[in-house]
């Protein structure tokens, strides 16, 4: 995955998921060292448990509808939504209906590759 490194275009259908966690895949789109774009589908009722990370995350509900939540404060967001992640807060979401996410990181999370 690492030839993807910084290059320029990325075709979604050629990008195999990956399980992560009951319910849910990811597929790593485009990164480069500093910056970072995964898709994430989950189920419904599947959770995407409570983590941190020293990575700034901003985050696009394509679809579905998802309880988020961000140092202890949860919202319910649906398709169209948005939610940022400073560095080092416990984060969680759970799917109330199934659909995905699509998350920048920065730096890129390396552990993912």
């Amino acid at each position: 995955m690492t030839g993807r490194l910084d290059s320029f275009f990325q075709h979604e259908a050629a990008i195999a998921w990956e399980p992560t966690e009951p319910g849910i895949r990811r597929k790593i789109m485009a990164y480069g060292r500093d910056l970072m774009v995964v898709r994430v589908a989950f189920e419904t009722g599947a959770v995407g448990k409570p983590h941190q990370h020293p990575h700034r995350q901003a985050c696009y509900v394509e679809s579905g509808i998802f309880d988020v939540t961000i140092d202890g404060r949860t919202e319910r967001l649906k398709a169209g939504d948005t939610f940022f992640v400073p560095a080092n807060l416990i984060h969680g979401v759970t799917a109330v209906e199934a659909g995905q996410l699509v998350d920048s990181f920065t730096p890129m999370r390396e552990e993912f590759l």
